[in-house]
């Protein structure tokens, strides 16, 4: 069997047209605005690695949420450190409460990975 297409992301589902254009804009950030801002990340990955890895694993409205929590608690009073996308989603979450895909605080990240204690 002789395939010319891309492998589907993680979960065996094609991105959606939103899901590209998410990834695109990220894409512009990291060559364009983020050069000007300086590499200086507060965790690892990056937030843009996590949320372009958000929506490629969960899709535009799952990841998008779980990329936007990220983006939020990345600032002075935030938490920092190593921080991986999670496995799954968390089992309280539906799409008409797309907060409960987020993690709003570093509270899950364990003290051994944290750099601002």
């Amino acid at each position: 069997m002789c395939s010319s297409r891309k492998s589907p992301p993680a979960t065996g589902r094609p991105l959606s047209i939103a899901g590209r254009a998410a990834i695109g804009l990220i894409w512009l950030y990291r060559h364009s605005l983020s050069l000007f801002m300086g590499r200086g990340c507060r965790y690892a990955p990056s937030c843009s690695d996590y949320t372009e890895q958000a929506i490629r694993r969960f899709g535009f409205w799952a990841g998008g949420w779980i990329g936007l929590a990220r983006i939020l608690r990345c600032n002075p009073w935030g938490a920092s450190g190593f921080d991986p996308l999670p496995e799954t989603l968390p089992d309280d979450a539906h799409w008409l409460l797309p907060w409960r895909y987020g993690r709003w605080s570093g509270r899950h990240i364990p003290p051994e990975h944290r750099l601002d204690r």
